[in-house]
């Protein structure tokens, strides 16, 4: 009887240990590894991004994602490079900037989002039928000098023979957080509004969205995920795992009606109704704002230097190999 006990306890000792083993195997598993990343804006115009935080999908990959505001592409490089944040969200002319500027350890973009400008040209009056000329003579909130937004309305503006140094006063002393208040504020005749501010602006009667700035502007690598190259070298399995997350997010979006992404990403902007979202989705959808797949062409990255040549930020291109990470 004695032995038979003692062979029963160590029998539940073994067992223990091993439920013990397995426990903590399992828990090792199922551990998150956390990422932070830094957003250049929180905007509709994100909607991937945002579908695949909501709908699970970094953490089916092991990431946790832990998502910040940073406002402006500046603000987001200097967080990155600062250690502050793993990843960077922004324009890609950050990368050039911070490549130009002789940094060792520099910047990679391994993952784009947008494809196209997401802001929109906001007039103060009513344009029927509103052409690029409306703009000569007027005071425009164009962005910061060197951003996407103003650069784009630069390259724009040039290419349809309209100087953008003598024709149109373009405002680039308000910082990009503070456009809509400074228009709503009585400043300027036009601005250039991401979304659900450009929407807002026009629900409280203090503008009219006349153009998209996207569909004026080609195909770039817009806004694209970055980080250094040190980082991305030695933790290729996290940029793996988020890039996936990210283009099941794209798939999403291309298979979805606007009501259905709106229902996913309402949280992320609670201050916006359902129907408002949907409809400015839509718009997105409209001027082909959000890539088939992550990557992007030598092309599209040839023509975003093409873009910041002629504003005058640039003065010859950087090899689209140096700077694009690529599995």
């Amino acid at each position: 009887m004695k032995k038979k006990l003692i062979a029963i306890l160590a029998f539940l000792v073994i067992f223990l240990l091993i439920c013990g083993v397995l426990f903590k195997f399992n828990k090792k598993e199922n551990k998150l590894e956390k990422v932070r990343v830094a957003e250049v804006a929180h905007s509709i115009f994100y909607a991937p991004q945002y579908v695949a935080l909501h709908n699970g999908y970094f953490k089916e990959l092991g990431l946790d994602v832990e998502l910040t505001l940073a406002a402006g592409a500046d603000k987001v490089t200097a967080a990155v490079l600062s250690g502050d944040v793993e990843i960077g969200f922004s324009g890609s002319e950050a990368t050039i900037y911070v490549y130009n500027q002789g940094e060792k350890d520099y910047l990679k973009t391994f993952a784009g989002l947008t494809q196209k400008d997401g802001s929109f040209i906001v007039s103060r009056k009513k344009i029927e039928n509103f052409k690029l000329t409306d703009l000569k003579g007027k005071h425009y909130i164009a962005g910061r000098q060197g951003g996407m937004p103003e650069m784009t309305l630069e390259y724009i503006l040039t290419k349809n023979g309209i100087n953008p140094k003598k024709d149109v006063t373009l405002d680039t002393s308000i910082a990009f957080s503070a456009m809509q208040g400074a228009f709503i504020g009585g400043t300027g005749d036009f601005v250039s509004l991401f979304e659900p501010s450009a929407t807002s602006v026009e629900q409280q009667g203090y503008g009219y969205i006349v153009a998209s700035l996207g569909e004026l502007g080609g195909v770039v690598p817009y806004t694209a995920y970055n980080a250094r190259n040190s980082y991305i070298n030695n933790n290729k399995d996290i940029i793996d795992k988020f890039t996936k997350a990210i283009q099941k997010g794209l798939d999403f979006v291309h298979n979805h009606t606007s009501k259905e992404i709106a229902e996913i990403i309402k949280d992320e902007f609670p201050d916006t109704n359902i129907s408002d979202l949907a409809t400015v989705i839509e718009r997105y959808q409209s001027v082909d704002t959000w890539p088939k797949t992550t990557e992007f062409t030598e092309e599209s990255f040839n023509h975003l230097q093409d873009i910041m040549i002629n504003a005058g930020e640039l003065k010859e291109k950087v090899p689209y190999q140096d700077l694009i990470y690529k599995k």
